[in-house]
């Protein structure tokens, strides 16, 4: 079980996301484990923000961004302001299920770890497009064979961390480079990276999918370079 006093600090990136987010929100609020949600509206022009101050309350926080920035912005936005043990970042769409917070809060909890990650592919995946699919593991395999890692899921956004460890790193990236860049970053300093399975329900470009291949070559990218300095 999970230590009663680790205070979980969920970061929740939000770019017109007017569809999911309340829901995202109410189930959220819903995990039995004590907690903060931090939401960082990126500029939205969807209506997102109305939904928010709608939903605002003692355990959520909202800030907004005056243009958008980025998922990478969006997280060391609400870094400064995050005053929980741990913090797990939570995408705004449905794709990832908050009751795997237990997962990686427990290995935390007990000290096995200070940072762990959901991967998809140990655990029961639904609806991930063929492109992404493949992209993922391609690159998985380059974070490991780079920064001599054991890593199924690189790209996950279920990243959970203590709060020391990720305020120690310097995150530089605007956008969704900041997966590669805070993994690069972490296996650098010798960190071990623990994984547990997770549960994923993909969406498609229709419903909303951002990611395209041009982020899947900036991962590269930043890869490469955080590996040559």
């Amino acid at each position: 079980m999970t230590a009663p006093s680790l205070k979980l600090s969920v970061i929740i990136p939000v770019y017109n996301e007017a569809r999911t987010i309340a829901e995202l929100i109410r189930r959220v609020r819903a995990v039995p484990v004590l907690k903060e949600i931090m939401v960082v509206d990126d500029c939205s022009t969807d209506g997102s923000h109305t939904i928010l101050d709608r939903l605002s309350g003692d355990d959520i926080r909202v800030i907004r961004h005056a243009r958008n920035m980025g998922k990478g912005a969006a997280i060391r936005t609400g870094l400064a302001h995050v005053t929980g043990d741990c913090v797990i970042f939570q995408d705004a769409d449905l794709e990832y299920n908050p009751l795997d917070y237990s997962r990686l809060l427990d290995p935390i909890a007990r000290g096995e770890a200070r940072v762990v990650y959901g991967s998809r592919f140990m655990g029961e995946s639904r609806g991930m497009l063929s492109l992404h699919r493949w992209g993922n593991k391609l690159l998985t395999r380059l974070t490991n064979l780079l920064y001599n890692a054991k890593l199924t899921d690189m790209e996950t956004c279920y990243k959970c961390f203590r709060t020391e460890v990720i305020r120690s790193i310097t995150i530089e990236s605007d956008r969704f480079q900041i997966e590669p860049e805070v993994t690069a970053k972490i296996l650098r300093r010798g960190i071990p990276i623990l994984e547990v399975p997770i549960s994923y329900a993909g969406r498609s470009f229709h419903e909303g999918k951002k990611i395209t291949w041009r982020d899947g070559l900036s991962a590269i990218w930043t890869l490469l370079k955080h590996r040559i300095r």
